[in-house]
């Protein structure tokens, strides 16, 4: 009978971590992340950025689309809308320029900031805020050059 009970014993006795080796796997494990998540953190900003810039484009497009339309970009701050809704002066629309139903945000979830005439262009400026979410700051994404946005137009 004894021997069946030590053979009992052992078969079920159950095996577990010590403290030091569960601190020690942390202890790796806090290293991979120091290394690896910087890397990947500036990366997701980058893209963000990249995806601005995409858009601005896009908008750039779709709004000489509508200046060949109707010989004039849309006037004012929500000069934008008239890509999507037809406005009351426009004879020779031929939208909606963009396929959705109200206007797509920057990266950040702010609006786009759009001005005809523009400060900067004769036509007009297009902008997004960019990470701060307010204009200026160095950080804003725009269609013109300035000294903190050096892009081409």
């Amino acid at each position: 009978m004894r021997i069946q009970t030590n053979v009992y014993r052992k078969a079920h006795r159950r095996h577990a971590f010590t403290l030091v080796e569960l601190l020690l796997v942390l202890v790796i494990l806090a290293t991979l992340a120091a290394i690896v998540v910087p890397k990947f953190a500036g990366r997701t900003e980058q893209a963000r950025i990249t995806a601005a810039e995409t858009q601005i484009k896009n908008f750039e497009t779709v709004l000489d689309a509508f200046e060949v339309d109707n010989g004039y970009y849309p006037k004012g701050k929500d000069g934008l809308m008239d890509l999507i809704e037809k406005p009351r002066d426009a004879q020779s629309w031929r939208g909606p320029y963009l396929k959705v139903t109200e206007l797509p945000m920057d990266p950040w979830k702010n609006p786009y900031v759009y001005e005809c005439p523009g400060k900067y262009n004769a036509d007009y400026d297009l902008m997004s805020m960019g990470p701060d979410g307010r204009p200026g700051g160095g950080d804003d994404i725009t269609n013109w050059e300035n000294a903190n946005n050096k892009k081409e137009k």
